[in-house]
């Protein structure tokens, strides 16, 4: 049966890094998912945890009878600056030790190229991969991917073909619902091609910036590049629920053992607590139990 973990970013500021299973036992998870965190592994910045950090915090959950299945680290793995490329994949070499060391199986993370340089940052990913992936294969991870908004390949289907195209089923998808209108809104059509490949959904609402002929946000000069979404309570948004869990339904994820399922709401940290739960409450519902 599919799990729900939470993801702890609304606390990072209010809680230290050790006190995360406890608030997740608190608000009712059984499960947890490990964000950027200055004193794990920061966005784009080499790791800082050490040994002592690692045994603190795997007793911390234990202690919380909290599991912790995935790790996200965002490092720029598909970056034209050649010196960025190489800091990421030391980056995300040590990242995968701190999962090993963890138990964590999944790692799930981002593309992290740039839209304006599609080609050198597809180039720039692949040639992190030829490095990467016999350090994930033998390691015995999952890394998922997501194609974030303002990365070098957004659409949905796009990023499968560039997943598949490293031909190994250690790396699969991240599907991130928020992410639904600029993936280009396929549920439907991408989860049954993704099959077993697709390894986490993250479950937050946004709104489709593309309703009202284009107008549905504002920001100016008009045609800049800004990429709006939101990850908002479920039902604060746009996203068709109802046809997402049918999809997963019928490709079988929310039946698998492995599946996870990842809440993220961003927008309510003063009141993230009651949001936790609402999440909780409407993901167990949708899911057909944990």
């Amino acid at each position: 049966m599919v799990r729900i973990a939470l993801d702890p970013t609304p606390y990072h500021h209010s809680h230290g890094l050790l006190d995360f299973p406890d608030v997740a036992a608190r608000l009712g998870f059984e499960h947890l998912q490990l964000t950027p965190h200055a004193d794990f592994a920061p966005f784009f910045r080499y790791p800082k945890a050490d040994d002592d950090l690692v045994a603190a915090l795997k007793k911390r959950a234990a202690d919380a009878g909290v599991t912790i299945p995935s790790l996200l680290p965002v490092q720029r793995i598909s970056s034209p600056d050649e010196r960025l490329r190489v800091a990421a994949v030391r980056n995300f070499t040590r990242v995968i030790q701190l999962a090993v060391e963890l138990g964590v199986p999944v790692i799930n993370t981002e593309f992290s190229g740039r839209p304006e340089l599609p080609e050198e940052s597809e180039d720039a990913f692949y040639r992190s991969f030829e490095d990467l992936l016999p350090i994930i294969e033998r390691e015995g991870v999952r890394v998922n991917i997501d194609p974030h908004p303002d990365d070098f390949v957004e659409d949905g289907l796009e990023a499968w073909r560039v997943i598949r195209g490293l031909n190994s089923r250690s790396v699969g998808f991240v599907y991130v619902a928020s992410h639904t209108f600029h993936m280009g809104d396929r549920a439907r059509t991408l989860i049954p091609e993704l099959a077993d490949r697709l390894g986490t959904v993250y479950a937050a609402d946004t709104f489709d910036h593309r309703r009202s002929h284009g107008l549905r946000y504002i920001s100016n000069p008009p045609g800049n590049a800004a990429r709006v979404h939101q990850h908002l309570n479920i039902g604060d948004g746009d996203v068709d629920w109802n046809e997402l869990f049918e999809a997963l339904r019928i490709s079988g994820f929310l039946e698998r053992e492995d599946a996870l399922i990842v809440s993220n709401v961003f927008a309510e940290d003063e009141d993230a607590d009651a949001s936790a739960r609402h999440q909780l409450a409407v993901l167990t519902e949708l899911a057909g139990g944990r």
